[in-house]
């Protein structure tokens, strides 16, 4: 795998090629989709993100790796533009986060299902389709995209949680957006619906889709372009898993996050 430097980590982070990131430029296929700078989060006098920037490029599946209270929930709230921030700046297809000309153009799934258990599939879809403005034939594009044909008209209810997610995953894709955000989506999973869900990921990024999907699970990371690794609310590395595996002389991805988090 060739080494890329397309996601830049905060001055805290191992030397692996930083520069600021600048605001994306939307007209040109190589600016970043997401470019956070010094961007600083606090829950009442704890600093949840002490300045944190970084840059995602187009058309990758990075992971945000990090044990449970690492900030990558936060950090994700912030680049969709749910999350009160403190200080920085967050540019999202160039335009500020959370901007209203965004809400077509970015999918955000979270940990919780994003459906309505009384309601079937298709009727989920239907109904988030007129909130986003999407046309009726993107309900069953998304249905295809995420492989849903024989529960379509099943009730979300009785759904089990890897459908779920996947019609979770659907609602998102009604708008078929440029950038797709993932918090954790495959917890509780087994490793065939995993499977199914990661080859989902990539197929939308040959698509054109950039997607962002936070993960604790480290053997995940090898499914994917790019990392970036937390801890403590920092950002500790940036780069492909290869360039992870070379710069810390390892041949195990959770072996090279323990070397940059637990330098000696």
């Amino acid at each position: 795998m060739r080494t890329l430097a397309p996601i830049h980590a905060d001055p805290v982070a191992a030397d692996l090629g930083h520069e600021d990131p600048v605001p994306a430029d939307h007209s040109d296929p190589r600016s970043p989709v997401v470019a956070v700078r010094d961007l600083e989060v606090r829950r009442g006098a704890n600093r949840v993100l002490p300045g944190v920037s970084l840059s995602v490029r187009r058309g990758t599946v990075t992971a945000l790796l990090g044990p449970s209270g690492s900030g990558k929930t936060t950090l994700m709230r912030a680049i969709v533009g749910v999350q009160v921030t403190a200080g920085g700046n967050v540019t999202v297809l160039g335009r500020p986060a959370g901007s209203p000309a965004l809400r077509r153009r970015v999918g955000y799934v979270s940990q919780a299902p994003s459906v309505y258990e009384d309601l079937t599939v298709r009727e989920n879809l239907a109904y988030f389709a007129r909130v986003v403005g999407a046309s009726p034939d993107r309900i069953d594009a998304a249905v295809a995209l995420v492989d849903l044909h024989d529960q379509v008209d099943q009730v979300a209810g009785s759904l089990s949680g890897g459908e779920r997610s996947r019609a979770s995953l659907a609602v998102a894709l009604l708008s078929d957006p440029e950038l797709l955000v993932f918090d954790e989506p495959t917890v509780g999973l087994d490793p065939l619906l995993r499977n199914a869900l990661w080859e989902t990921f990539h197929a939308l990024a040959r698509r054109g889709a950039t997607l962002l999907v936070s993960t604790h699970v480290m053997d995940e990371a090898n499914r994917c372009d790019e990392l970036v690794l937390m801890r403590h609310g920092r950002l500790i590395a940036a780069a492909t898993p290869a360039a992870l595996l070379e710069q810390t002389h390892t041949d195990d991805l959770e072996q090279a996050f323990i070397a940059l988090a637990e330098p000696s």
